[in-house]
């Protein structure tokens, strides 16, 4: 297996040499051309705000700025947690920037609802983080949802035409390129702009399959979750 396909930090780091070696260069959102190599670097957090930092400080080493995206409603993690908010401000303080990962199937499923829902999320957020939100990403978005050519909460979001149709889109959706492996995407191969989509949980467990990696996470979780029962209440054993 080339170290551009496995899925740990090496890997990843290999993924990026190969992404440079190309001609290409991190841009924001805005900054993108569709007919130049820019390449887009959006995480999304689904599960782990821990792994993030792992991956947004090899892309800070490289001098490279890439866009995080945070839940705020998700069982996963607490972003409101003292060490949540503390690697979310680290991921800001290294160039990143941060916006909200919204859950549209928590909420009612029209316009209305959905924006002003995405508004109080980013709004929170910004609370939390003491920046503004600029840029929305989609969890788990339903098919009406992609390609909506028009923002949320008042903010731009990930799957517009301009950066979901009009240039190339890749993704590590389950810890697997479901879209074919970036390199050998059509829009890498003519040189043009590419919006590539991961998730930091898949790149930092090591070399087991996509099941192991989650394996792992829960039984981190599990201790974080003991340590502090135990810390806040006698009864329960360290």
């Amino acid at each position: 297996m080339p170290p551009e396909a496995d899925f740990t930090l090496d890997g990843y780091r290999a993924l990026l040499d190969s992404f440079e070696k190309r001609g290409y260069r991190a841009r924001g959102f805005a900054d993108t051309e569709s007919d130049r190599p820019d390449l887009i670097m959006r995480h999304d957090l689904d599960m782990s705000i821990q792994a993030a930092r792992l991956i947004a400080e090899i892309e800070a080493a490289r001098g490279l700025r890439a866009h995080y995206f945070v839940l705020m409603r998700t069982e996963m993690y607490n972003p409101w947690s003292a060490r949540g908010r503390s690697d979310l401000l680290a991921l800001a303080d290294l160039g990143h920037s941060i916006g909200l990962h919204f859950d549209a199937a928590l909420y009612p499923d029209d316009l209305a609802s959905l924006d002003a829902a995405c508004r109080r999320e980013c709004d929170a957020l910004e609370q939390l983080l003491g920046r503004s939100v600029e840029m929305v990403s989609l969890h788990r978005p339903a098919k009406t949802l992609l390609g909506l050519d028009r923002t949320l909460g008042g903010r731009a979001h990930c799957y517009q035409p301009r950066w979901f149709e009009h240039i190339g889109y890749c993704s590590d959706s389950r810890g697997a390129w479901g879209h074919g492996h970036p390199l050998r995407h059509a829009s890498v191969t003519a040189g043009r702009a590419l919006q590539l989509l991961t998730h930091p949980i898949w790149w930092t467990g090591g070399t087991g399959s996509p099941v192991d990696k989650l394996t792992l996470f829960v039984d981190a979780r599990t201790r974080l979750l003991r340590n502090e029962l135990s810390a806040n209440c006698r009864i329960f054993p360290p």
